[in-house]
């Protein structure tokens, strides 16, 4: 399968990401070769893609907001949870995965994908079914970040199974009486951080397999937070447990 990714920062991940085959490069007529679109141009070209310009209706009708430019790629490469454990130890640190629970809203998986790469993120979990996938508009709302993380599709229940046998701890991001303050928690070892659904949180079987339940402190009006953006926090949270950790070992 095909599909067409579209915008400047996600077209260029894709090509310096270098996973997926790459097969056309639209240039818009009357777009200006310089920055970002000459190496845009420039990966393409090195991976033997077909670069050709075309009138800027042929990309409106492909997608809005494509900035001059659409790539032709392959499908999405999902990796396997062995891929992220591979790579966590190839980098001689803990494991640090994200698993995102039935996650609805494409821009809410894309800020999250776009935070997890920032954070340094070995790898994300998705569900089978019942989520928000990889899809062109990710890519793009991602700034081409999710070309650059091993996301794997899975059965949930029995990826976290397989965590806890690496000693990985399993803690779910959610308010609630059972949950503790994640500033109580160490965030600094193997952690695969849980967020649910923006409505329904995490399903039942889910939050069962959580070896912890953390929430975030509240100090406003606002009784909770936007599941991308209180994955976000929590993400940064753990980021910067890990950068202290390194740096009171050195």
């Amino acid at each position: 399968m095909k599909e067409w990714l579209y915008s400047r920062n996600a077209v260029y991940e894709t090509l310096r990401a270098g996973r997926r085959q790459v097969f056309t490069l639209l240039v818009a007529e009357g777009a200006q070769d310089k920055g970002r679109l000459v190496e845009i141009q420039r990966l393409a070209a090195a991976r033997r893609a077909r670069i050709e310009r075309a009138p800027r209706s042929r990309l409106d009708n492909l997608a809005s907001g494509h900035q001059g430019v659409a790539l032709e790629a392959g499908d999405y490469p999902y990796a396997n949870l062995s891929d992220v454990l591979d790579l966590a130890e190839g980098r001689g640190e803990p494991p640090f995965l994200l698993i995102l629970d039935t996650l609805q809203d494409p821009q809410n998986l894309a800020t999250l994908l776009r935070t997890a790469e920032t954070c340094g993120v070995h790898g994300i979990l998705l569900p089978l079914r019942h989520t928000a996938s990889v899809t062109p508009a990710v890519v793009n709302a991602s700034s081409g970040a999710s070309e650059h993380l091993l996301i794997v599709q899975t059965n949930l229940a029995q990826a976290i199974t397989e965590l806890k046998e690496h000693s990985i701890w399993v803690a779910g991001l959610e308010s609630g009486p059972e949950s503790r303050d994640i500033q109580s928690f160490r965030l600094d070892g193997p952690l695969a951080l849980v967020v649910g659904s923006e409505g329904e949180g995490m399903r039942e079987l889910v939050r069962k397999s959580c070896d912890v339940l953390l929430h975030l402190q509240m100090k406003g009006k606002i009784e909770s937070l936007n599941a991308a953006v209180a994955g976000s926090i929590a993400l940064y949270l753990a980021l910067q447990a890990r950068q202290d950790r390194r740096a009171h070992s050195s």
